[in-house]
């Protein structure tokens, strides 16, 4: 999963392959990245959001919207969470400038 962090805007990026990889485990992942400690000891992604939500969204997308890309966004243990569809995860500090603005 390559990631990217930029600590002045309180940001991170990571990727995933949809067409194979869990985006949901891939949440987990990048936010226990963000937040410096292991994704098992984040509370779990269910109280939040269904998991099987998260997948079946990159799973569909992948089928039917051809060049298209569809956005899930969430907060999720202290951070937001953007999940692109094609293959791009978000994670930022809601107090950061610019958080979930913009977009392409």
């Amino acid at each position: 999963m390559p990631s990217t962090s930029d600590p002045s805007d309180r940001r991170y990026e990571a990727t995933f392959d949809p067409a194979g990889d869990s985006a949901s485990e891939a949440v987990l992942d990048a936010v226990g990245t963000a937040a410096d400690v292991d994704p098992l000891e984040l509370e779990p992604l269910y109280a939040v959001i269904d998991p099987d939500a998260i997948d079946s969204l990159c799973a569909h997308a992948r089928r039917t919207a051809g060049n298209r890309t569809h956005s899930l966004r969430f907060s999720y243990a202290g951070f937001d969470v953007d999940v692109r569809t094609d293959g791009r995860i978000c994670v930022s500090d809601p107090s950061s400038t610019g958080a979930f603005a913009g977009g392409d």
